[in-house]
């Protein structure tokens, strides 16, 4: 085995999306550890950032973790924690967890080198599954409340992002993405437009945008893109047929 040949003390997995065998695991001397962006027990799984995103979640953190065949189900050896904001992105948090976890793999390494990390099974009770993000879960649902429908957008942001299509008088749909969003108090029909800056109504309570972007543009402002797109006060979103935010895994 080409792997076996590298004689490895140790190896390092982040981000890595397949579970690797037996054979793998047991090969370097000191084992096989994860860099999971989670706290687990909570969050295992493909699509853990955008998951807390989503959900609501006020905190999330990178776990060291020793790996086993199960989908990050192994014990873990050290942890590091940081806020989640109602103005962070997916984008947004997988930086800054990915700076924690080189600092956390960073400070840890010559303990874990020298045998002093101690392993503990992770909590039995809190276990979610962050399921990967599947394109139908990419339309927003404007009749869902304004907090939720921004959990909704940040968490899938940049990547693959939120849309809605745009019911334009005397034109064809336009879709549009949404990167970035604020709640504003106005009230509204769901799904329009009322005013300039590209707010936009919720089921309850509104959003405005602060960044989007129309097919093949770059992003902008929500008052830029009204603009260079001809959309107007009063144009209409069209309301998701399937609620995202009762499709999304449990918190």
């Amino acid at each position: 085995m080409e792997f076996a040949r590298l004689n490895a003390d140790a190896a390092v997995v982040a981000a890595y999306g397949l579970i690797l065998p037996p054979e793998i695991l047991a090969t370097p001397r000191l084992g096989c550890v994860n860099l999971h962006a989670s706290l687990l027990p909570r969050w295992r799984g493909a699509a853990p950032i955008q998951r807390a995103i989503m959900a609501g979640d006020h905190e999330t953190g990178v776990v060291l973790m020793r790996m086993e065949e199960g989908l990050d189900t192994g014990p873990v050896a050290r942890e590091a924690r940081i806020p989640i904001s109602t103005q962070d992105t997916a984008g947004d948090l997988t930086r800054a967890l990915s700076a924690l976890g080189g600092r956390l793999l960073r400070e840890s390494w010559s303990d874990f080198v020298a045998g002093r990390f101690v392993f503990l099974p992770q909590p039995e009770e809190g276990v979610t599954y962050a399921r990967k993000v599947d394109k139908s879960e990419t339309p927003v649902d404007w009749t869902a409340d304004a907090q939720t429908v921004r959990k909704h957008i940040h968490g899938l942001s940049p990547s693959p992002g939120a849309h809605a299509q745009l019911e334009v008088r005397g034109d064809s749909e336009r879709r549009i993405k949404f990167l970035r969003v604020e709640i504003v108090d106005r009230i509204g029909p769901p799904g329009l437009i009322l005013d300039d800056l590209l707010t936009v109504a919720c089921g309850q309570g509104a959003i405005r945008a602060v960044e989007a972007q129309r097919a093949g543009r770059s992003p902008m402002s929500g008052a830029e893109l009204m603009r260079g797109g001809k959309i107007g006060v009063g144009d209409r979103f069209k309301l998701a047929a399937g609620p995202p935010h009762g499709r999304s895994v449990p918190a």
